[in-house]
């Protein structure tokens, strides 16, 4: 952070944030040490959304974005930094114009892109703080470990349900040491599979903005240096009862980042290491487009459609085929043809992707393809 002793407000400025400034433990000195900063976000989804809004109102100098993908329509059920007319469009494009038409005495800067191995550390490099609002293994490690690497506090939550959690890892204290980061808590991810994930889980709308906000709130208290990081702990919140838990989080010996030998000194292939792939070279899955499902469908060829996903989202809306959860494809891989193509599809195509793997290496299948984009795509194609 450049040095906030520097830092001037206009008229405009100083009446926008007079709440905080009449704060006795937040003043002048804290609000100014707002502005100085940089604040990375990466996810502009259920926790990026009141974690963006509430950084930009609280007048956070520079603000980043991170993000890759497109408004869709379910999304607004919890993304509220999102509007009707934003579906369609670029994520990081819409939160920066209503972040700038909320505040525009700050800066908002959109990294329209996936974080990868290769980009996270030019782009985390930049910022002083970095908010983890994704809703994945890979990327949460990818985050974490850029940020240890780099020096920086990490700001974690995640939702489920009715359930988040909340906790600030590589927090730098007062006596120069580094707090606990996500591999002291999680040293392994779970098995592929195991989590769902919301699309296949649900969430409880309103869950993102209450844990969000608490997101934005360890954020602030960071940067300005009021009150007391929720470093060393996780916070477990659970809505249907309104509970909450803490749970201590100590450094590992064993973390291989920071502990007593560390063995990953560079970003590593995340998706290899939370076993969403068995290799780097493995073969690649044949995919079929929507347009090229409809003209199959028109063709009279005969051919498999197969829907893994969870037996609610199927009753939601489905494009016709037969239901096999992913959970149950190799139990019942006896129901799919070798002689035919077989068309398998999920709601955007992680699932179905992950259930060709499956099929293929435990029974050699050769005529399975995947719905690119899912039923997301096929369902757009039918408008």
């Amino acid at each position: 952070m450049s040095s906030h002793e520097d830092i001037r407000f206009s008229p405009a400025e100083m009446a926008r944030y007079d709440r905080h400034i009449i704060l006795p433990d937040f003043g002048l000195a804290a609000q100014q040490k707002l502005k100085a900063s940089r604040v990375l976000v990466v996810g502009s989804g259920g926790l990026g959304s009141p974690l963006l809004l509430y950084l930009a109102a609280a007048g956070v100098g520079v603000i980043g974005i991170v993000d890759f993908d497109e408004v869709d329509d379910s999304n607004l059920q919890r993304q509220v930094i999102f509007g009707k007319n934003d579906v369609g469009h670029s994520k990081a494009l819409a939160a920066k114009t209503r972040l700038e038409s909320l505040n525009p005495y700050i800066d908002i800067r959109v990294h329209h892109t996936r974080l990868r191995s290769d980009n996270a550390l030019d782009i985390l490099l930049d910022y002083d703080v970095v908010a983890d609002g994704t809703d994945n293994f890979p990327t949460r490690y990818l985050v974490n470990d850029a940020c240890v690497l780099l020096d920086k506090p990490n700001v974690y939550a995640s939702v489920y349900q009715f359930e988040g959690q909340v906790s600030v890892f590589n927090h730098l204290n007062d006596k120069g040491e580094r707090g606990p980061n996500y591999r002291d808590l999680y040293p392994v991810p779970p098995a592929p599979g195991l989590v769902p994930s919301c699309a296949e889980g649900g969430v409880l709308g309103v869950l993102p903005g209450i844990i969000g906000s608490m997101q934005a709130l360890e954020v602030i208290k960071i940067v300005s240096g009021a009150g007391e990081p929720l470093s060393g702990r996780l916070v477990i919140f659970d809505a249907l009862g309104f509970k909450t838990r803490s749970f201590n989080i100590q450094r590992r010996d064993d973390n291989p980042l920071n502990g007593k030998n560390p063995t990953i000194t560079e970003l590593i292939d995340y998706e290899l290491f939370c076993g969403l792939k068995s290799h780097a070279t493995e073969k690649a899955i044949k995919e079929i487009s929507a347009r090229e499902l409809y003209d199959l469908q028109q063709s009279g060829e005969q051919f498999q459609l197969i829907d893994v996903r969870e037996p609610h989202e199927y009753e939601a809306s489905n494009l016709g085929g037969e239901l096999i959860p992913l959970a149950n494809i190799s139990a019942h891989a006896d129901r799919l043809s070798k002689d035919v193509k077989v068309v398998l599809h999920c709601r955007s195509g992680a699932r179905s992707a992950q259930a060709i793997r499956e099929l293929e290496e435990k029974f050699g299948f050769e005529n399975l393809y995947n719905l690119t984009g899912g039923i997301l795509a096929g369902m757009r194609d039918e408008e």
